[in-house]
């Protein structure tokens, strides 16, 4: 079986995941330059060296049984451990946020800076179009992007998949970056915060990160929609000011700063799970089907994948 699968983010990974075990052929297509949606990992040049800034999920939370083995697998891997700080069940990638995605993408046929814009279906099977590329056949596709950016691709194909992502409704939230040259002034590596924080996080002290301080301050939805066009410095500036509230004394001048607008940062989420039409070999997956959390995404994921599965298993022996 050949499967197209457009999003290499958690949802498409693990979908990958569960359908090559059953022996099918992958190949993910993302137009990122890197893996990890939003677990991603950005890399600034500072004055105190280079600094990887985890400016997406700040963790992740592990409470369902297959997941957890999945967890498990990444923590005897050396790709995540729990992180405490940020509650019992949280867990972080190790060196990175996204370290465990780059482990899932090992072994799959990822292509990056692919931006898919269109999927067609003739008697051969699925194709893909980038540009002025085409990429098939596939006998099955699986679109795992949000749900905005999922639509266009499955209106042509199947209405009912369509209008439950054009009900999708995402929220962006802003995410700053700081590094400084001297340490704030408090003793919590996580802070929660109050509107119009969600949290701010010490990257320093979590394992495996660079030693100079920094910081990622995350806006709730509300402020990041009101300040959604605003420029990028004054994000930071504004988030800047509001860290010091939080700590409760003036920060000291970054010597790094910048900030991360991510448009589909927060999902409407649905009870809905996955999508998936065996009649045409179409599937849809993501935190947009569920909630807008890691675990969430990973089960949209794999249960639509091990759906997959199931499914052409049983035509199999029907025919």
């Amino acid at each position: 079986m050949r499967a197209a699968i457009v999003g290499a983010g958690i949802a498409g990974l693990a979908c990958a995941d569960a359908l090559r075990a059953a022996g099918a052929k992958v190949t993910l297509f993302d137009k990122a330059r890197g893996i990890g949606g939003r677990m991603s990992t950005r890399r600034a040049t500072t004055p105190h060296g280079e600094i990887a800034f985890d400016h997406g999920a700040t963790h992740f939370t592990v409470r369902s049984s297959g997941f957890r083995a999945r967890v498990a697998q990444w923590q005897a891997d050396g790709c995540a451990r729990p992180w405490l700080d940020a509650g019992q069940d949280a867990w972080i990638g190790v060196p990175t946020m996204n370290a465990p995605l780059k482990h899932m993408a090992q072994g799959h046929d990822v292509r990056l800076g692919a931006a898919v814009t269109a999927l067609s279906r003739t008697d051969a099977g699925w194709f893909l179009h980038r540009e002025s590329k085409r990429s098939g056949p596939f006998d099955i596709a699986v679109v795992a992007i949000p749900g905005e950016q999922a639509a266009p691709l499955l209106s042509l194909h199947d209405f009912g998949m369509a209008r439950a992502a054009m009900t999708a409704h995402s929220r962006p939230i802003w995410s700053a970056m700081f590094a400084f040259g001297q340490p704030l002034g408090t003793t919590s590596a996580f802070i929660r915060g109050a509107a119009p924080i969600v949290c701010a996080v010490q990257g320093n002290a979590r394992p495996q990160r660079a030693a100079a301080e920094h910081w990622v301050v995350q806006a709730d939805w509300n402020w990041s929609e009101a300040h959604r066009a605003d420029d990028p410095a004054v994000v930071c500036d504004l988030l800047l000011s509001e860290l010091g509230a939080l700590i409760g004394e003036p920060p000291p001048e970054p010597c790094f700063a910048a900030a991360q607008r991510w448009m589909f940062g927060q999902p409407s989420g649905s009870e809905l799970g996955h999508l998936w039409n065996d009649a045409i070999g179409l599937g849809a997956c993501g935190d947009w089907l569920t909630h807008g959390f890691v675990e969430h995404a990973w089960r949209s994921g794999h249960d639509l994948g091990a759906a997959i599965v199931t499914a052409r298993a049983l035509a199999g022996v029907e025919r």
